[in-house]
């Protein structure tokens, strides 16, 4: 069922986001049509694990947080229809334990050989600045070998701002970078190696979005 929902939704529902959206697409070339690849985005909009599957150019799992899948009613059953859609992962948020387990389920997917969106910064940025990555998303390409292709999207935050309940027409823009690869170093402390490898990913996402950087992390729970 969730493969007839998926291909549903690339589809019938992509076709109607780029009229409601408007992407711009730059770099799609950069993303590796095979194997395993993450995708390290920037966050300034809940639809940003949205629009970014829309025009990958294959299947592209977030994660998101379980309660969206709970909802009831009419708009629940459109919530759970829409994340399947775009092939997201249920997880339970909140604390260490929910993050570790987090990152394995994303480990799950690269050793199938697909492809992983995850934000390095957590939370939505508020006020459209770049804040400082956590490590998870250096964890993931070190344990995994998999590339890393950084994604900035712009514009997101004009068509469904925080706090807005639906979306409205506007234009964005989602550019890919050049893969990067990442191995152990031998001798180097593997929390100061994962902190190193953060923040080459986010210097490069910045290079993309062009947006002013925060040197603090995120604090906002705002998903």
């Amino acid at each position: 069922m969730s493969a007839l929902v998926q291909r549903t939704t690339r589809f019938v529902v992509a076709p109607l986001a780029r009229l409601l959206f408007q992407p711009a697409v730059e770099g799609r070339a950069h993303v590796p049509r095979r194997g395993p690849v993450i995708l390290a985005a920037n966050h300034i909009s809940f639809i940003d694990s949205v629009v970014i599957p829309l025009v990958t150019p294959r299947p592209v799992s977030f994660l998101a947080k379980e309660e969206y899948f709970q909802r009831p009613g009419v708009k629940g059953y459109l919530a759970r229809t829409a994340l399947t859609g775009i092939n997201a992962i249920p997880v339970p948020r909140g604390g260490h334990r929910a993050a570790q387990a987090a990152l394995q389920v994303a480990l799950g997917v690269l050793a199938e050989g697909r492809a992983f969106g995850i934000h390095p910064e957590g939370s939505r940025s508020r006020d459209g600045r770049l804040y400082r990555g956590r490590t998870g998303v250096a964890w993931l390409a070190l344990t995994s070998g998999a590339p890393v292709v950084p994604v900035a999207v712009l514009g997101t935050d004009r068509v469904q701002p925080v706090g807005a309940r639906w979306p409205r027409p506007g234009r964005v823009t989602v550019r890919f970078g050049e893969p990067l690869r990442f191995a152990a170093e031998t001798g180097k402390p593997a929390g100061a190696q994962r902190r190193t490898v953060t923040d080459e990913i986010l210097a490069r996402i910045q290079t993309l979005s062009g947006q002013q950087t925060a040197d603090c992390y995120n604090e906002l729970s705002a998903g």
